[in-house]
């Protein structure tokens, strides 16, 4: 069983992931409107990995015998008006999320739930990664400037990228 704090502030993050999504997906309308589709696919790929995340806690919460509740998520302000900008609103993005993993790191240490703990460690581990990743597409953006040539080649670059797999859901 999961305590209610816990439960509750996981609740949260299942609504914060959900948010982090729709701002990807709002970054992907505008990397399509500039037809940097390259861009626009990687977004939209980044917006399927914060519903995947949702769907974990989700699951877990269920797992643990809790309960999920869901609330509205208010559109996203979204307005990057540079690539460069987009994707260094995606990084505050994941910045924040991982400050918000490490305080349910630090509430499942309090409240001695070493289940969730250990739950967590996969999603502190994603927060590295997706930083890093984020933020070597904001330096090469820098080092590119105004340079069309440039965005064009990083644009064909990014549309390489290739989706997670993803595990069958919880039974």
């Amino acid at each position: 069983m999961i305590s209610g704090k816990m439960q509750k502030a996981l609740n949260h993050q299942i609504n914060q992931e959900f948010q982090s999504a729709f701002t990807y997906l709002a970054l992907s309308a505008y990397f399509e409107s500039e037809e940097l589709r390259g861009c626009a696919y990687w977004m939209r790929i980044q917006y399927e990995e914060e519903l995947m995340h949702a769907a974990k806690i989700y699951d877990y919460i269920h797992d643990r015998d809790g309960e999920v509740s869901l609330s509205t998520v208010p559109a996203p302000e979204c307005d990057p008006g540079s690539p460069l900008a987009a994707f260094e609103l995606a990084l505050d993005g994941e910045q924040a999320l991982t400050g918000q993993i490490y305080d349910l790191v630090d509430l499942s240490h309090d409240e001695r739930d070493h289940g969730t703990h250990t739950f967590l460690q996969w999603f502190v581990t994603e927060q590295v990664e997706e930083e890093d990743v984020i933020r070597d597409i904001v330096k090469d953006l820098k080092r590119i400037g105004d340079s069309n040539d440039g965005l064009f080649m990083l644009d064909r670059e990014l549309k390489q990228r290739q989706p997670q797999s993803t595990a069958a859901p919880a039974e």
